[in-house]
């Protein structure tokens, strides 16, 4: 894996843990939330001159809640006073328990009084200092998200690391996934009667928690989810690059192979010409064209892998190229080129011109009385190499190599086709030539 990969999957999955951490939190900063406004609501209480106490028997509810039952002096009659859910527990009151407390007036005269204060349970005088060390709400909160973004962080860590491919392994990072869950239910933070906050295996005997069962399960199933995504995600991915790496080796392979048709055929012509100037014993003319020979052939090599060049240095090729043939039909043979400064920057691929040539010269009657003009010509981003038709009258078998392999190299270089016409009169080849700036 990539380093930079290795950094782009730590930042995400840290991300995703805040957010499943935040999920799994939602209920209890929604009881904060909910808190905090039923205090708001609640009016503080008066400053009386003489603090009221009231005196009472407690009646705790299957839903949590309670209420103190004091006798009114006034009326005789028995009066409720509210217990909110965590005076309940923070005093771990019970029905029965007789208590000694203060309250809060509501706005709603209608309501009833809240408890602002325990005094006295069963006759003796409350402790607060046992809960002056409790931490906040706030507090508790940021512990508890903060403990699940670890958790999701490593669960998510291990489900992607090293991108598991097989079954086995998915199964073992899953196993693994499983196991680190049940761990860390185990270390996730709760708050202990003493007022602390501690792991929940320090909280015995109070080892099961079922607030803290449903979030670790659901941190749990989540990142399974999120790991059984990721892994189709690039395994998906490590497809596509492959498939892309075969496609350009595949690519490579079949230029190659096309390039090599060329030189055989190329190699036997110029090897027959320079054994006529052998044979005619013309050794300057011989050793010049063995010069021009080694430059058209350290072409071909140098450009055999560069797959696209300008048109100036095929340009440049062919007046080498023209000197081959030259030797080899002597005042016969006649080139028109007529490119304009502005088109030689742009692009074909290598020895493209070469063929054209050699099917014009190889398919056409070339004589003093009947000497073959070939046109070279650029126009609207084209370039065109025309020639007049004069059939042999004793024709060479055409192996089918040069225009289809022409056509071939060019598709598959440029994405386009070259146009080939034949109106009885000239052979017309219209070859699209590609902006440098675009390719």
């Amino acid at each position: 894996m990539k380093p930079h990969g290795t950094y782009r999957i730590i930042v995400i999955n840290l991300i995703i843990a805040v957010a499943i951490s935040l999920i799994a939190n939602f209920a209890y900063l929604l009881s904060i939330l909910i808190m905090r406004q039923h205090d708001s609501e609640t009016a503080p209480p008066p400053p009386p001159g003489e603090e009221i106490v009231y005196r009472g028997t407690v009646r705790v509810s299957p839903d949590g809640y309670g209420y103190l039952l004091t006798p009114n002096p006034k009326t005789g009659e028995t009066d409720s006073i509210y217990i909110a859910p965590r005076y309940i527990r923070w005093h771990e009151l019970k029905s029965g328990h007789t208590a000694a407390v203060t309250a809060r007036q509501p706005r709603d005269r209608a309501a009833n009084p809240t408890v602002s204060q325990v005094k006295e349970i069963n006759g003796v005088p409350y402790d607060y200092g046992q809960h002056f060390n409790r931490p906040s709400n706030t507090f508790v909160f940021s512990i508890q998200l903060g403990y699940y973004v670890l958790l999701a962080f490593v669960l998510l860590s291990v489900i992607t690391y090293r991108y598991r491919s097989t079954v086995r392994s998915r199964l073992l990072g899953m196993f693994y996934c499983l196991a680190l869950g049940v761990v860390l239910y185990f270390l996730s933070p709760v708050f202990h009667r003493s007022g602390q906050i501690v792991p929940l295996f320090m909280n015995s005997p109070f080892l099961f928690n079922a607030t803290e069962v449903l979030k670790c399960s659901f941190v749990v199933v989540v990142v399974l989810l999120y790991g059984w995504t990721f892994q189709l995600f690039y395994q998906n991915q490590e497809m596509l690059l492959e498939n892309e790496q075969l496609k350009n080796e595949n690519l490579k392979a079949r230029y190659t192979m096309l390039v090599g048709q060329i030189n055989p055929h190329f190699l036997f012509n110029s090897l027959n010409s320079l054994a006529m100037l052998v044979r005619e014993q013309k050794t300057e003319s011989a050793l010049t064209y063995i010069d021009q020979l080694s430059y058209t052939f350290r072409y071909i090599l140098q450009n055999e892998r560069n797959t696209m060049i300008s048109l100036a240095s095929e340009l440049e090729f062919l007046n080498a190229y023209k000197y081959l043939l030259e030797i080899r039909y002597a005042d016969k043979l006649f080139f028109d080129i007529s490119v304009a400064e502005e088109c030689r920057t742009m692009l074909l691929p290598a020895l493209s011109i070469q063929p054209l040539i050699e099917n014009a010269v190889k398919h056409n009657t070339i004589s003093r009385t009947s000497p073959l003009h070939i046109s070279i010509t650029a126009e609207n981003g084209t370039l065109v190499v025309a020639n007049p038709i004069r059939p042999k009258i004793d024709p060479e078998p055409g192996t089918g190599i040069g225009l289809s392999n022409l056509s071939s190299r060019w598709h598959l270089l440029t994405g386009q086709n070259i146009e080939i016409t034949n109106d009885g009169t000239t052979f017309t080849v219209r070859l699209p030539l590609t902006d440098p700036h675009k390719a």
